[in-house]
Formats: structure tokens, sequence, C-alpha cells
């Protein structure tokens, strides 16, 4: 009798796990994003519902298509699906989105985000309907473990001393001639001997060692990194994304040719997302 009875117990509990295993879902969505370069590919984190459920509704609907990638910043992102480009926008579709910001995504190179408006005017960081994809760049250690407003700070009163004359001088040719990223290389270099002349710790807190491997290594926007929704990432079409990145734009980074695009959903087995683009769901779904 009591073998019968475990038996029994353990084909309940066999049942109660299979049951919870097949409510994991077996397929995923991608979203293609088709412009006159290419097709760009992503897909969406569970972890984000509300960023996940919003952009695939808005794909759904068409109300993306026909918009453009109407903002660029070369070696850093492309922003798109402003749905106002479209004729027949209509009031309700443009609406706040609570962030979801979680730590685990990062705005490494490929992430897609959500736009939103400053916190002087949006405290609780609500996404707009927009998004963007990072392009970035990769970091040095130092630059990721330095408080750059700190450092950017301490460089004029360094600069005030008689004894770096020639070095202030070098810091304007720099300037005059627009080489910015050079001169600030050239900041980042002395950051040890700003820090013991001036008496200041100018190192950078929290920074953890995955931010570290991330960015020297994959490039990205870390800035962005808790103040922005990462909802998603690309898995195929990077090299279409960069080509985006090197449009020419005017002064207010709009291009000056309109890369307009189209998008779509395909619900597609997880295994058959894997076998394509090599995304590993084992570590997404831990």
């Amino acid at each position: 009798m009591n073998t019968l009875r475990n038996s029994l117990w353990l084909i309940l509990l066999i049942a109660v796990v299979l049951g919870a295993c097949s409510t994991k879902k077996s397929t995923d969505s991608v979203v293609t994003i088709t412009t006159s370069l290419g097709e760009i590919k992503v897909i969406l984190y569970e972890e984000t519902p509300r960023h996940k459920a919003n952009f695939l509704s808005f794909v759904s609907s068409g109300h993306y298509d026909s918009t453009s990638f109407h903002r660029v910043i070369k070696d850093f992102m492309i922003q798109g699906g402003n749905i106002k480009e479209q004729a027949q926008t209509k009031p309700d579709w443009e609406k706040a989105i609570p962030e979801e910001l979680d730590p685990g995504f990062r705005n490494k190179r490929g992430a897609l985000g959500a736009p939103r408006q400053p916190d002087n005017i949006n405290p609780k960081r609500n996404s707009s309907t927009q998004f963007y994809i990072v392009t970035g760049r990769k970091y040095t250690q130092k630059e990721l473990t330095t408080d750059a407003v700190k450092l950017n700070n301490a460089v004029a009163r360094y600069l005030q001393s008689e004894r770096h004359t020639d070095l202030l001088e070098e810091f304007s040719m720099l300037q005059d001639s627009g080489r910015v990223d050079e001169l600030q290389a050239r900041i980042f270099e002395l950051k040890e001997d700003i820090a013991l002349e001036l008496n200041l710790n100018l190192d950078k807190k929290g920074v953890t060692q995955e931010e570290i491997d991330i960015y020297t290594s994959v490039g990205g926007a870390p800035h962005l990194d808790g103040a922005y929704t990462v909802f998603g990432e690309v898995i195929a079409g990077m090299d279409i994304v960069d080509a985006i990145d090197s449009l020419v734009v005017n002064e207010t980074h709009v291009p000056l040719d309109k890369m307009y695009i189209t998008m779509r959903v395909d619900e597609l087995p997880k295994t058959e997302i894997t076998a394509l683009y090599g995304v590993d769901y084992s570590e997404k779904e831990e």
C-alpha cells in the first residue's frame, strides 16, 4: 500500500514539474526593421513587459511604418519611431510608458532602448514610444573608473598654475581645432597628476567589473545606464545600424537623406532563433 501511495505521489510530482515547464514559451518574437540599406533584427526582454508589449503593439499595428531614423549621433546611437511623422497619427497613440530600469540590461553596443524627456520635466523617467539603438564606442578602464565631471572641473584649477602654461596652450590649441576627443584623452592621461597636486579623489564609485568588461570589449554608452530603459537588443544587422550611424546629418543630428523604416514581427521557435542568431535562452531563463 505504501509503495502504491509513494508511486502516486511521484507521478503527481512529475506532472506538476512538467506542467511548470510547459508554461515557459517555446517561441519568441523577432522584430525586423527594414530600411533601404537592409534589415535589422531585434528581440525584446521578458523582464521589461510594458515596453515589450507597447513595442510589439506598435509594430503589429503599423504605427512605426513610414517613420524614420530621425536622429543620428555618430558613435553614440540612432533613434527612430517618431509616430508624429505619420500623416494619420492620432493623439492617443503617443503615451508615456513607466520606466523598467533593470540593472542587468546595459546600454552596450546593439542595445535597444527607450528615449525620454529629461529629469527636470520627467522625474519619474517615463519612456516615450520612440526607440534607440546604441552604436557607442569602446572605453578605457581609466575612463570608466573616473568621475569625469570632477576631473573636468579639476582641470580648470590645475591649469591656473604657472607651471602648466605650456599645457594650457596645448589644450587651447586642441579645443580651437575641434580635436575634442584628443583633448579629453589628454585630460584622462593627467588624472593621477591632477589628483595628487589638488589632493582630490577622482575615482568613480560603484563601477563593477562587469561594466568594465562590457564597455572595454563590446563598447556602448555607459552614461545612459540606470537612466534609460533598455528593453531589447539587436541580434542581426549591426552592419546596417553602423551604416545608418555614418549618415551625413545636419547640426541637429537629422540625416540629410531620410532613412524610412517599415517593421514586422515574427513569432519563431526559440531553437530556431538560437540556430540562426546565436541567442542563448538558457542564460535568459535561469
